[in-house]
């Protein structure tokens, strides 16, 4: 209970501070004429965008989650009033996860299965339509995404009208901003996914509407309004009246940038020590988005409890007790440093589930779950080859306290960010997660390699 007042305690502050900050900042940057710098920045807004991947190979700038920035690509038609660029990312990759045994023990003392891999797949697929029409300042972008792993195609897209350096509006598809992985890092990641207490504390990406900016120089805030906490591959008719709601605030204050996409590495080794500052916050009161139904699997399957265990699956937390709705908090806060090649990066994890409403009694009334991960990364050869290494835990009610110890090498053959084979190794006790996108699977106790080469064109 103390957890829970405590985040609320955080949670108001920080969205107190943040509107605050944006009621001052943000009309005195819209609207002051003082200076010609800035009558500049409003007759051409794009021109004063900070383009965060302009290295070879890369020159879009990264306004929305990662998963919805495309590389460079090849310009199909570039005129006065419109234009279309094509742009492809693509990874292969091995994985085989290991463990004393091929089963795990939940919360409520029952045995479940372990489902461990071992398999080879070309693993994902992005195709970026992307271009503006009109005027330069309307952007759209439409995306493919496969996954082999789980056997998905989505085609998805959003559009953005870029009013002012200080204000960008946009509607579509785009992430709900519960952690800093989730907003425009992919793929420059360490590895090729997410770590472990990243891939279970965060929340996911929905259709809906959002406003961004650098109300000031160096500081960039984002809110959203969404559908879900996840609304990929979810119908319409199955989403609730509620909306999801999230903000975001970062702060760069020596350097003003953080790399490409804010990514993990330091691979344009800064001669200047760059820092990264920042916090997000996501709450919904969330659903099953299915009804209870006897041994009807549920449609969000976003949220799981700490022995890995879908929130809205039936037994959850008590035998033949099914949870229809709760209410989802998240707040995270994340650090940054990069220096000649040196790179530390971390988050830390505040979420709380409550409210529950079921179809029968249950024996808490709130779950507070925190947690963090760090990272620290090194090129031992200057844009050739990367040595990195992760720890992360989460501390959870049910005092499971899983961890990883996970590290490992990037080779960049081309000396390029785009184009990266990868070696990666886990650690891990009782994995709090499981998906086919990434690297975990459920109650795993054991270890993970995998290797794995991606691109980005």
């Amino acid at each position: 209970m103390k957890n829970y007042h405590l985040v609320k305690k955080i949670t108001r502050c920080f969205l107190c501070l943040t509107l605050i900050f944006l009621g001052f900042l943000l009309p005195a940057s819209l609207w002051s004429q003082e200076s010609q710098d800035l009558k500049d920045k409003l007759a051409d807004p794009l021109k004063h965008v900070e383009d965060t991947v302009m290295i070879a190979g890369q020159s879009y700038p990264n306004q929305i989650g990662g998963e919805f920035s495309p590389g460079k690509g090849f310009d199909v038609v570039k005129t006065k009033y419109a234009s279309l660029n094509i742009s492809l990312y693509g990874m292969a990759r091995y994985i085989n996860q290991t463990a004393e045994k091929d089963s795990f023990t939940d919360h409520l003392g029952r045995e479940r299965f372990t489902d461990l891999r071992n398999d080879i797949h070309w693993h994902r697929t992005f195709i970026w339509f992307t271009g503006f029409f009109y005027t330069p300042r309307l952007r759209y972008n439409v995306s493919v995404w496969g996954l082999t792993t789980t056997d998905q195609v989505l085609l998805f897209g959003n559009l953005q009208y870029f009013a002012h350096r200080a204000l960008r509006l946009g509607v579509g598809i785009g992430p709900n901003l519960g952690s800093r992985s989730m907003q425009g890092s992919w793929p420059f990641w360490n590895a090729g996914d997410r770590q472990m207490a990243d891939d279970f504390f965060r929340p996911g990406f929905t259709n809906g509407f959002w406003i961004a900016g650098e109300p000031i120089k160096r500081v960039n805030y984002q809110f959203m309004i969404g559908n879900a906490l996840s609304n990929l591959g979810v119908k319409a008719g199955d989403l609730t009246r509620d909306f999801s709601y999230s903000a975001s605030l970062n702060w760069m204050p020596t350097t003003g940038d953080f790399g490409p996409r804010g990514g993990t590495s330091d691979f344009e080794m800064h001669e200047k020590v760059a820092t990264r500052i920042g916090a997000s916050f996501t709450t919904m009161k969330d659903d099953r988005l299915n009804s209870i139904a006897a041994g009807s699997s549920p449609i969000n399957t976003q949220v799981r409890l700490s022995d890995a265990v879908l929130l809205y699956e039936t037994g959850s937390l008590a035998d033949g007790v099914t949870i229809q709705k709760s209410t989802y908090q998240l707040l995270s806060i994340d650090y940054g440093i990069k220096y000649k090649g040196f790179s530390l990066n971390g988050e830390f994890y505040f979420r709380n589930l409550s409210d529950f409403k079921a179809d029968g009694e249950l024996p808490v009334d709130e779950i507070n779950d925190t947690g963090f991960f760090a990272s620290a990364s090194y090129m031992v050869i200057k844009k050739r080859l990367e040595l990195y290494g992760v720890y992360g835990r989460v501390y959870d009610q049910f005092e499971r306290n899983p961890y990883e110890i996970s590290g490992g090498v990037n080779f960049f053959p081309a000396k390029v960010r785009n184009w990266r084979i990868n070696f990666h190794v886990i650690s891990i006790q009782k994995s709090p997660h499981s998906s086919y996108f990434g690297y975990y699977t459920a109650g795993q106790t054991g270890t993970t390699f995998s290797i794995g080469t991606d691109f980005l064109l």
